[in-house]
């Protein structure tokens, strides 16, 4: 297929330009269209021009309108919902150097799910090297909540405290309870200094990640491993942690490796019998911060912008709303029934969303294995000491208070306010054609259900447009404007002329039709005149001798002769 006649059309084009805000693949678009078509010799296009578009058209933002682009977008959040929250932080030379920004939604739903933040940080997600952090929090549902989102240009203190404080000020300087990072020392420092009251714990799955690395030079390295896990995970006290601790370094000769000796010294910020009697939210690893950043990455690269990452930031406030609508219906329409007669049961059945109270009655089925004896109770508050059988003859037993004061269902303010997502800011052509794109489809699902409905479609189509054809020929392509009818999106279908390439010096004025008709008729005089002259130029030489006609002739050199002048002897 020649270059010459390969064309997308607007339809192909907003396909191209939606899927790619939705983060599918250029080669799957294209697959896409030849699925559709009924074949590649179908198309007027190939795959070439699908990626040279997206590339040219879609992701073509130039690096000095990408701040204006990003700072505009959030102006346009904050006239939305006064509600939404921004700062910046920037260079002597204006670039962003820090940003944080959380919608109406998030702020609502820190009041309910602020209790504990897991915050990571993560990379190549723009063509900055801008590093993206997040604050995740969990819902009633068990689902990942955005609490608010930061781009920083280092992982200085200094930018973490800025950071902290700003988030602090978004959610009215309610620090939460509990707050898990990774291993970052910067963070550690700025924690201590923005929330001193606020506990702070290390992504155990971090820390357990680094074993094969940092003692892989240890013979018997793999039963080290497996020892250590041990010990974390199977100490039921910090008195019998540190013990086992301890004869763990002694029986492998660890005592004086470094990286083991600091894990102990921060035990109180990692190890769980030192954190687990805290509330957590079912959290022990930043792995729901990591899953908001994986969901990034499927749709942004280190190449793109400042606008395509708020876009997809967007998306996922989108999807994760949703995903809570989604859960909270299906909650309020639908009862799982209660797997014992128990009263405690039923009062978790009436409290919990469905997530929870599937954990409650994980519980209940554990309870089979257990005897309860009531030890005392008072102000509705019961004391029970629970034996459970692990074997015939092996029992561990605990003490559990237990709090019978029914629960009331909460009404939670942040379900009604929507999240504030941007519109795209497309042409007012573009625009138009997707209206009409989505007011025919609902007439072509009627319509093809019949052959009867399809011929009168079709007859109403010709129709249609021999009167929208009619109409532009009697407009012949013009129209006007003025300041009694404009507005802005008349505004913004004007287009640039087309540029004119000329050869040499321009003319100092470009002249109206008029003008050059009046210049070419002299120009043709002109031209008539001097032929004239010619002529008589060479008849004059035929008679040389005569110097009163010569004399003459010197006269009529620059003027027309006249009729009827036979003064020139001719």
């Amino acid at each position: 297929m020649l270059k010459q006649d390969r064309e997308l059309s607007m339809s192909i084009r907003r396909t191209i330009e939606n899927n790619e805000e939705t983060g599918i693949r250029p080669s799957k678009t294209y697959q896409s269209f030849v699925a559709a078509a009924g074949g590649h010799r179908e198309l007027n296009f190939i795959k070439k021009d699908v990626r040279n578009y997206i590339t040219r058209e879609v992701r073509n933002v130039s690096e000095q309108e990408d701040a204006k682009k990003f700072g505009k977008y959030l102006l346009r959040m904050k006239e939305k919902n006064q509600n939404f929250f921004f700062e910046l932080q920037l260079e002597e030379d204006q670039s962003i150097k820090l940003a944080f920004w959380a919608d109406a939604r998030s702020r609502a739903a820190f009041e309910y799910f602020g209790d504990v933040i897991s915050f990571d940080t993560t990379y190549n997600t723009n063509r900055y090297n801008l590093v993206c952090a997040s604050f995740v929090g969990v819902n009633h549902h068990g689902q990942s909540t955005l609490l608010g989102c930061s781009l920083m240009k280092n992982e200085e203190i200094e930018s973490f405290k800025w950071l902290f404080q700003c988030w602090l000020r978004c959610m009215g300087g309610n620090a939460p309870k509990g707050f898990l990072t990774d291993q970052c020392a910067s963070m550690k420092r700025a924690l201590e200094a923005c929330m001193p009251t606020t506990i702070h714990r290390w992504c155990i799955w971090h820390i357990m990640k680094k074993i094969p690395r940092k003692l892989n030079g240890y013979k018997g390295h793999a039963d080290i491993e497996q020892e250590m896990s041990q010990v974390v995970w199977n100490s039921h006290s910090k008195d019998s942690f540190d013990r086992n601790w301890n004869d763990f370094l002694l029986n492998f000769g660890l005592a004086d490796n470094k990286w083991l000796s600091d894990l102990y010294e921060d035990r109180h910020i990692w190890v769980p019998i030192y954190l687990d009697h805290h509330f957590w939210a079912g959290m022990r690893s930043t792995q729901r911060s990591e899953s908001m950043h994986s969901f990034f990455n499927k749709y942004i690269t280190r190449n793109s912008s400042l606008i395509q990452f708020v876009k997809q930031y967007d998306n996922c406030l989108g999807s994760r709303e949703q995903a809570e609508r989604e859960s909270d219906a299906t909650d309020f329409h639908t009862v799982i029934p209660c797997a014992t007669k128990s009263s405690i049961e039923a009062q978790f059945q009436e409290a919990y969303t469905h997530a929870k109270f599937r954990e409650v009655q994980a519980q209940f089925r554990g309870k089979a294995n257990c005897i309860t004896r009531l030890k005392n109770s008072a102000l509705g508050y019961s004391v029970y000491e629970v034996g459970e059988q692990v074997s015939s003859s092996i029992f561990n037993k605990f003490v559990v208070t237990y709090d019978s004061i029914a629960a009331e269902k909460v009404k939670r303010r942040h379900t009604h306010i929507k999240s504030s997502h941007d519109e795209p800011l497309m042409e007012p052509r573009s625009k138009r054609f997707d209206q009409l794109v989505f007011c025919s489809q609902n007439i072509c699902e009627f319509t093809s259900e019949s052959e009867e409905l399809t011929a009168i479609l079709h007859r109403a189509y010709d129709n249609v447009m021999a009167e929208m054809e009619a109409l532009k020929a009697k407009r012949n392509g013009t129209s006007s404007l003025s300041h009694e009818d404009a507005n802005l999106e008349s505004i913004n279908e004007l287009q640039s002329l087309p540029r004119i390439r000329t050869r040499g010096r321009p003319k100092n004025r470009l002249g109206s039709k008029l003008e050059k008709q009046i210049a070419n008729a002299t120009k043709k005089k002109k031209t008539k005149v001097l032929s004239e002259i010619n002529l008589f130029d060479a008849s004059s030489a035929a008679h040389s001798n005569s110097s009163q006609y010569q004399g003459h002739v010197m006269n009529y050199q620059f003027r027309v002769p006249a009729a009827g002048d036979n003064s020139l002897g001719v």
